[in-house]
Parts: structure tokens; C-alpha cells; sequence
């Protein structure tokens, strides 16, 4: 833990800058890539592993105590989960409604326009 007063090394922030250039590389050389779930996943990981990386170093996470990191970081990492099983409940409620009534037939009626 650094001494009130006391800078961090220079070091860890231009390891963290070439860090974030070389992800940043990689992120942009997605767009060559076809669309399709690998390239939406890369693209989410560089974004999270910048994200996370600038948290922690820019922003000094990496110093603070755990207590406060938690309360920080807790909510966020919640959220995340929550919204992973609201993907899975959808699924499963979408397979069950086909399941249960079959592919809907609805076809909406034109309105007529005066």
C-alpha cells in the first residue's frame, strides 16, 4: 500500500498505455473479422479487459483496500449476473411458449392510411 505522499512508478503506466495501445490493436482488427459471435465476444473482452485495466491502474483500484473494491466493483459484477439469467429465462420461456402453442401464425392487418 503506498505512503500517503508517495507516487506510484512511472513503470506501471507505460506498461498499462502500450498495454491498452496493443488491446486497442487487436479490438480494431475485429473489423476485419465476419460477423458472427466470435467477433462480438473478442470485441467484449478487449472492451471489459481496457475498461478494467484503466480502473485499475489509472483510477488506482489496484491500491485501494478490499473493502472499498468490493463496494465498488460489487454492484456492477451483480448487475452483470442478473442480466445473464435474464438471457436464460427468456430462452427458456421463448422454448417453452413454441413448445406449448407452436410458431405463431399472427399476421397484423393493415391499417389504412385516410
Amino acid at each position: 500500500m503506498a505512503e500517503e505522499g508517495q507516487q506510484h512508478p512511472l513503470k506501471i503506466y507505460w506498461i498499462m498505455w502500450i498495454a491498452l495501445f496493443v488491446l486497442s490493436t487487436f479490438s480494431y482488427a475485429t473489423d476485419f473479422m465476419d460477423d458472427g459471435a466470435l467477433r462480438t465476444f473478442l470485441i467484449l473482452l478487449f472492451m471489459m479487459v481496457k475498461a478494467g485495466g484503466i480502473v485499475w491502474i489509472f483510477m488506482h483500484m489496484g491500491w485501494e483496500r478490499p473493502a472499498l473494491k468490493i463496494a465498488i466493483l460489487g454492484p456492477p459484477v451483480a448487475i452483470l449476473v442478473l442480466i445473464g439469467l435474464m438471457a436464460l429465462e427468456g430462452e427458456y420461456v421463448e422454448d417453452s411458449r413454441l413448445e406449448h402453442y407452436g410458431e405463431s401464425t399472427f399476421e397484423p392487418k393493415a391499417v389504412p392510411h385516410h
